[in-house]
């Protein structure tokens, strides 16, 4: 799928510079596109340098919160639900404890990390899988979750946006929490509603209705506030979210005598091997992009987007954030190098650079997953998998262009 994809990038771009050049007698377009491979492959290790540092971050205080015992203590908390959410995993089973700590990890925005615990987690539910090639009930729960992109606190993306300029990179937090919630809803009432799951069960309801409370609350309180004043919130939370976390960590690793400076060099040592082994997809992926735009043939389908919205009589602003939104359910590298190249050419805090972001932020690459997580356990039939996460990858895409014009429009 993805072998397809890259090569239609540079398919369709030598097809629209042809077009030009014999047509529109502009010879200095293929001149352009070379220009714009040697730039973007540029761009690529710049932008990899604070992946480095942000991901070996991190991974190091992630592995504090692991010795301290904060992610089996979310196992614990989180149990009662998933024996009804996962009625087939049992209590204690490893599987519990894996499948938190991959919620924990792309809950931090660290969606590169996660997928190695996630294959982990994914391999101890096929032990309790009686098929050896159809997805069991909690597969499909687990990989839709993901696919709904659990984001809480979108670190990658401050980066993305600090390493473009942005005076202020939390400026999406509460925009991505707003959109992610959308998304993350859909897919669970859409896998229970397929599953039959009781969501009506009392030990079930206590852990969704104060949840439900909190948001709905959250979402009153801002509904009152005027767009500069939510900026302002969204930067506030999103730096002092982050910072408390830290302090957290380590508070609660000092008071469990954890050697919180060897355990965080232990688990950075592990995001940098994680980080180095993304650079020849990003340059992949931002040659393959850049080439298009150079090409004209992204402006081009832009604008015929743009005509059909104009056309049914609605704002277009956000036309110049759709590139991301529609490569990431294939790719990840793809859609990261389109939110780059649109930060690039449309100014980080633009519209479509804020709208592309959220959608960075609040989505997953879903045919990846499933392809991925499926296929490291040799799953042949997905059942309602996919229409589950691409229902829930809709509503996350929706929700971050309507609450961006709610905060920005």
């Amino acid at each position: 799928m993805l072998n397809g994809l890259w090569l239609g990038f540079f398919v369709v771009a030598a097809v629209s510079a042809l077009g030009q050049w014999l047509i529109g007698g502009n010879a200095g377009i293929f001149a352009a596109m070379v220009e714009s491979i040697f730039a973007m492959a540029k761009l690529s290790v710049e932008v990899m340098v604070l992946l480095f540092g942000t991901l070996t971050l991190w991974l190091g205080f992630l592995r504090i919160a692991e010795k301290a015992g904060i992610v089996e203590w979310l196992a614990k908390v989180l149990g009662p639900l998933f024996l009804r959410l996962m009625p087939e995993v049992p209590a204690g089973h490893p599987a519990l404890g894996l499948i938190t700590l991959n919620f924990a990890a792309n809950g931090l925005g660290l969606d590169n990390a996660a997928t190695p615990i996630g294959l982990k987690a994914m391999k101890a539910l096929q032990e309790l899988n009686p098929s050896s090639t159809i997805a069991s009930n909690a597969q499909i729960l687990f990989l839709v979750l993901n696919a709904s992109s659990l984001t809480l606190l979108p670190v990658t993306i401050f980066m993305y946006r600090a390493q473009q300029g942005a005076p202020d990179p939390t400026l999406v937090f509460l925009p991505i929490l707003l959109a992610t919630s959308c998304s993350t809803i859909v897919g669970f009432l859409s896998v229970a509603f397929m599953q039959r799951l009781r969501v009506w069960d009392p030990v079930v309801l206590a852990y969704l209705i104060p949840g439900a409370l909190i948001l709905g609350g959250f979402m009153a309180l801002l509904a009152t506030m005027s767009a500069t004043a939510l900026a302002g919130l969204s930067s506030i939370l999103g730096n002092l979210t982050l910072f408390g976390l830290i302090m957290l960590f380590l508070m609660i690793g000092a008071l469990r005598k954890v050697k919180v400076y060897e355990a965080f060099v232990e688990g950075a040592k592990e995001g940098f091997d994680v980080a180095k082994n993304l650079l020849p997809y990003l340059v992949a992926m931002l040659c393959a992009i850049g080439v298009l735009r150079a090409s004209g043939a992204l402006d081009f389908g832009l604008d015929g987007i743009r005509h059909l919205v104009e056309w049914a009589g609605w704002d277009t602003r956000f036309v110049d954030a759709l590139p991301t939104a529609m490569v990431k359910p294939f790719s990840g590298s793809a859609a990261r190098a389109m939110l780059i190249e649109t930060m690039k050419t449309s100014g980080v805090d633009s519209f479509p650079a804020l709208v592309a972001a959220t959608i960075q932020g609040s989505t997953e690459t879903t045919f990846y997953v499933l392809a991925v997580y499926f296929g490291a356990v040799g799953i042949q039939r997905a059942r309602h998998a996919v229409g589950c996460a691409l229902l829930a990858e809709l509503a996350g895409v929706l929700g971050a262009i309507g609450v961006c014009y709610w905060f920005f429009g």
